[in-house]
């Protein structure tokens, strides 16, 4: 670091690497060439003792002024100077570092002194020689500006940071002239254009360049004249806007312009315009008040007629505001609809796929009953033929015919066992696809005249429905009807009723069964007039209670419609009517 003093006495540290360029500009008396990258890692001793960059050359060796002629062995062999961070070749020749590094960045280098090819790793650094240069005597790099000292090479960084004969740039900065060191206290003092200056009218510092810009726009203290060029020669530049107000020769308006005065005039003269014209103001103050009676009259009002419709419009904000009380509950329940429908559609999709499965089985199924049916008319086409041609044949045809024949049997007792599976997956498969998991079931019967007649006639006295449940989760339910009656409405009636059944997540449900249950005949005609039922479940009865075998006893109405009343009126359609069976889920706990 260096040091000089600032105009106001202050010491000013200067470090030595913001004067590097004047280190380098007496070492090179040329521009320096392409240096190609360093060979070694910047480890040299120069580095390590501190040695700041601008203390060695660019480029070649040392150019400093030497007190006693170096010998040869310090010398470069390519650049002629004293070595600077050394290197020694395979042949023994010594080169600066960016010398020998120019000579390898060559194709096929070799030593220019012996012409011997060099290597890059048969190269070193030569600490001995470097330590031995550093002990060589200089004369101070400033000798041209007058200082006489001599020192070692090692030793002239720390001379130049104290060297009063060294060059060095102002330390304000924004001064881009150079002097010598000791120059630098009267550089700041007396020369340096940035020196810190006072305002001798507001005693604010600032750089001397700024002080006659502060003067003429923003010193409050610097004396101004009056733009109305009145008696006041020079004032201070605050008081101006105070003096603008009562200048005699300023240009101002009437203080009554607001009530319609357009005078305008110097301040001297405004006092003899306000007494000469004091009732022509009054009469203008006096017009001016009238206008804002009648004005005050006006919006009195119109308030008045305003806080006329206030209450019919506190009445109306009142309605809407249970208005959207009622659309806020509405959309609250068809959110959990929706979420109702989001969870039966999932369950739905898993039974779809369920279908989907069942029905691929089916079809492998019925394809395999398909083949054994044509394999059976093949045996049975074969069995006729033998027959046939047994008649006039030997025992060994018997046996033949016998083999055939239990062979025949046997593909007869598969074919019925196919059938049965099919018959069986058929009806899985409808109540797949018939199920329902919202707590409603619509159960349509087909040929209603011969399942009757069945009935009548005790073939098959009840028919049961697909199952039905309350939820995913939910009571499994069906129901049983008797198309011909039951008990008290046997031969008169049609009688309806409602089964539990049990369930995969009876575990997780409460019972005894609770809910209120509809039953329904649906009218196939444009009237609608469909008949019905409801009733709550006996908690005492069990056939609400949690099932112990696959059904429990039906519950219901022996003498839900009367026969005539179904068969004249347009409950049958088609030969089908439709029975509906609705079971209340709206208090039923979530699982």
């Amino acid at each position: 670091m260096s040091a000089g003093r600032s105009a106001d006495g202050r010491e000013v540290q200067i470090p030595l690497q913001q004067v590097a360029p004047s280190l380098i500009s007496p070492l090179s008396a040329a521009p320096p060439s392409h240096r190609p990258a360093n060979l070694w890692p910047s480890s040299e001793p120069t580095a390590q003792q501190g040695v700041p960059a601008g203390f060695l050359p660019l480029h070649g060796g040392f150019r400093d002024h030497f007190v006693e002629t170096p010998e040869a062995k310090y010398c470069c062999e390519a650049c002629r100077l004293v070595l600077c961070q050394p290197r020694q070749t395979e042949c023994g020749h010594r080169f600066c570092n960016s010398c020998i590094c120019d000579i390898l960045s060559r194709p096929n280098p070799v030593c220019p002194a012996d012409m011997e090819p060099l290597f890059r790793d048969k190269i070193f650094k030569d600490v001995c020689c470097h330590r031995e240069i550093m002990s060589l005597k200089v004369y101070c790099r400033s000798e041209a500006n007058g200082c006489q000292e001599q020192m070692s090479l090692q030793q002239i960084p720390d001379h130049l940071n104290v060297c009063p004969f060294f060059e060095v740039p102002c330390p304000l900065g924004k001064c881009k002239e150079r002097m010598m060191r000791k120059e630098i206290p009267d550089h700041l003092s007396w020369k340096c254009k940035h020196r810190e200056t006072t305002c001798e009218f507001c005693s604010t510092k600032m750089p001397l360049t700024d002080l006659q810009k502060h003067k003429d726009t923003v010193c409050p203290a610097f004396p101004v004249m009056c733009p109305n060029h009145c008696s006041f020669t020079s004032l201070p530049r605050s008081e101006l806007s105070g003096h603008q107000h009562d200048c005699p020769k300023a240009q101002v308006s009437c203080q009554f312009h607001r009530y319609g005065c357009m005078f305008k005039g110097l301040n001297q003269d405004m006092r003899q315009h306000e007494s000469t014209f004091a009732a022509e103001h009054l009469k203008m103050m006096a017009n001016r008040n009238l206008s804002l009676e009648n004005k005050v009259e006006d919006v009195k009002g119109e308030l008045m007629e305003r806080y006329k419709v206030l209450p019919a419009l506190s009445s109306r904000l009142s309605e809407l505001e249970n208005q959207n009380e009622e659309l806020r509950e509405k959309n609250r329940q068809m959110e959990q609809k929706l979420a109702t429908m989001q969870k039966l559609m999932s369950s739905h999709s898993e039974k779809l796929l369920e279908v989907e499965l069942e029905l691929h089985s089916l079809r492998l199924l019925r394809d395999e009953v398909e083949s054994l049916r044509g394999t059976l008319e093949s045996v049975r086409t074969r069995l006729a033929a033998l027959e046939q041609g047994g008649r006039g044949g030997s025992g060994s045809t018997t046996h033949t015919l016998a083999s055939l024949e239990t062979q025949l049997n046997r593909h007869d007792d598969m074919l019925s066992v196919h059938e049965i599976r099919l018959a069986d997956m058929d009806l899985r498969f409808q109540v797949l696809e018939t199920a329902s998991y919202n707590g409603t079931l619509i159960w349509k019967i087909r040929d209603y005249k011969r399942r009757k007649q069945d009935a009548v006639a005790a073939k098959t006295l009840s028919l049961y429905s697909q199952p039905f449940y309350t939820g995913y989760f939910g009571y499994k339910m069906c129901a049983r009807v008797y198309l011909n009656g039951d008990g008290m409405g046997k031969g008169t009636h049609l009688s309806l009723f409602f089964v539990v059944m049990r369930g995969e997540y009876d575990a997780l449900l409460p019972w005894p069964f609770k809910q209120k249950v509809t039953l329904m005949l649906m009218d196939q005609g444009p009237s609608r007039k469909h008949l019905g039922d409801a009733f709550k479940p006996d908690p005492n009865s069990s056939s609400f209670r949690r099932p112990v075998a696959e059904m429990n006893i039906a519950s219901g109405c022996p003498l839900f419609v009367s026969q005539n009343v179904l068969e004249t009126g347009t409950y049958i359609k088609d030969d089908t009517i439709f029975i509906k069976v609705t079971v209340d889920t709206s208090d039923l706990p979530d699982l």
